[in-house]
């Protein structure tokens, strides 16, 4: 089991993620750790990883709580409900994703993250 650690501004956030067995997750997991700033995206939060991962099983079908990989960006997202494209309360990236694992994070806490604070995945 992997962790992500956010903090900033007296915030901290710590919680497990479950990686996937795909050449996307496992691309990602031989450069850990990766630390990076979070950006948000409505009820997503991305950060850039600077790896370029094979982007296979490409997919704008993602639910709250999935970890997916952004080719286009080279960010991993963290998805914990609607983005600008959703139509309703179901996220939807802003471009076709991998899903590369799962967070163990309830939405409500990872609503509390703002732009700019420190991200690791480790």
């Amino acid at each position: 089991m992997n962790k992500v650690k956010i903090g900033g501004d007296n915030f901290r956030l710590e919680f497990n993620v479950e990686f996937f067995d795909n050449p996307t997750a496992k691309a990602i997991l031989d450069n850990l750790p990766l630390q990076s700033k979070a950006r948000l995206w409505g009820d997503e939060i991305y950060f850039d990883i600077g790896i370029d991962a094979p982007p296979q099983n490409l997919t704008l079908d993602v639910a709250s709580q999935d970890i997916a990989y952004w080719p286009q960006g080279k960010c991993l997202c963290v998805f914990f409900g609607p983005t600008p494209a959703s139509s309703g309360s179901k996220p939807v990236p802003a471009s076709e994703v991998v899903v590369v694992g799962k967070a163990q994070a309830l939405p409500a806490d990872l609503k509390k993250v703002k732009s700019g604070y420190k991200i690791r995945v480790e």
